[in-house]
């Protein structure tokens, strides 16, 4: 596994998959181990995916100050794996939370960003709000499944401020278009994959600077693709949309029948749609 020096000389990692021109990819979480991302479906058979740790994850080196993990600080972090890279410009992927992160990097570097692409997008960066009523109106999409009771169920008690940690479980299906062995062993991997210290430092206060990022945004001169999941309650299409429209050259996708994750639920149109922007 390669590694690289961020800007205050802490050891950084990242993995690369496949062949071909590079796409950087940002994991969420916030701060989840990138081995959560795979190969994005296979999307490693179009291009080289360059998977960063960030910091305090992953093989990448826990910092002294935990103010680094602010999202505004990983920034130059992007921007030192880009000099590392030896690239004029970047195609870069951002997953969930990571897209505060890959919003802030344009805002910041814009003439470094030849394509941008935001994937079940964290929209707290741009000041996009994700309302009750946004994740209300899916659940009736899932409403025949098995364990879509004990979902809604828990739902309730996280708008009632009384979940414990069996709700949070019962949660789950929720975030999977397809809530099969494949899934359940994603959802599982979980627990040993995330810093959740880190997590807390993540958009704090005085991080995120949402008119400066949706002016950024607005003058963006990259293309910028934003994918939603049509089953997302993470991130529900509707408010995917308005991330797209915030963007000068900004498009949405809603991907059939995907949630969160959606290279794991149809991996075949998750990389097609990926490989079609990128080229």
């Amino acid at each position: 596994m390669p590694f690289f020096s961020a800007p205050d000389g802490l050891e950084l990692a990242y993995r690369t998959v496949g062949e071909g021109a590079p796409l950087v990819c940002l994991a969420g979480g916030p701060f989840r181990d990138a081995a959560y991302l795979g190969d994005l479906g296979g999307l490693s058979a179009y291009r080289r995916l360059i998977l960063l740790d960030l910091r305090g994850t992953g093989r990448s080196a826990t910092p002294d100050d935990p103010a680094s993990y602010r999202c505004d600080r990983l920034v130059e972090d992007v921007e030192a794996l880009r000099v590392h890279l030896g690239l004029e410009t970047v195609d870069l992927l951002a997953h969930s939370a990571a897209a505060n992160l890959a919003m802030r990097y344009a805002e910041r570097y814009p003439q470094r960003i030849r394509r941008l692409l935001l994937v079940t997008p964290g929209t707290d960066a741009a000041g996009v709000v994700v309302s009750t009523a946004d994740r209300r109106e899916l659940l009736p999409l899932r409403q025949d499944e098995p364990w879509f009771e004990a979902a809604l169920a828990a739902v309730e008690a996280v708008e009632a401020g009384t979940a414990g940690n069996h709700d949070l479980l019962a949660l789950a299906p929720l975030t999977y278009g397809r809530w099969d062995a494949e899934a359940q062993a994603h959802r599982a991997a979980q627990e040993s994959q995330w810093n959740e210290p880190a997590a807390q430092i993540f958009g704090a206060q005085g991080d995120l600077d949402p008119d400066a990022t949706r002016a950024g945004l607005a003058a963006l001169p990259a293309p910028v693709l934003v994918l939603a999941g049509e089953l997302d309650v993470v991130t529900p299409p509707g408010v995917v949309t308005r991330v797209a429209e915030l963007c000068a050259k900004g498009d949405a996708v809603v991907q059939p029948g995907a949630g969160h994750y959606p290279w794991l639920d149809d991996a075949e149109a998750f990389t097609s749609t990926v490989a079609r922007f990128l080229a």
